[in-house]
């Protein structure tokens, strides 16, 4: 599962609707791909449509939906945002990492 926080909630349905999106109908996209300096790479974008293979997780009135391969690497994962100054946009809080970057933006295992 993938939990999404109150503010994190609040900037993705901003940049949805920015986008032409719609919250209530569209997904977030969230993934792991290789690359990054500790190896793997988040990756999140917004979507109309979801795959066959796709799982979809709900939390905090946002739909997200994850390709199969990434959801080992996601499970438990919280998506949280950081505004403000030294803020870093949206963060992936990940029990799974054992190493992340500084810039927490790629993570290994």
């Amino acid at each position: 599962m993938i939990k999404v926080s109150d503010q994190a909630k609040q900037k993705a349905i901003q940049l949805m609707t920015e986008d032409g999106f719609n919250a209530e109908t569209d997904y977030i996209r969230v993934g792991v791909k290789s690359g990054g300096c500790s190896g793997l790479e988040y990756v999140l974008k917004f979507d109309k449509e979801k795959n066959d293979s796709d799982q979809v997780f709900e939390d905090n009135g946002i739909k997200i939906i994850v390709d199969k391969k990434s959801i080992l690497y996601l499970a438990g994962t919280t998506l949280e945002y950081s505004g403000g100054l030294n803020g870093k946009g949206f963060v992936f809080n990940n029990p799974n990492a054992a190493r992340t970057c500084g810039c927490g933006e790629s993570f290994s295992l």
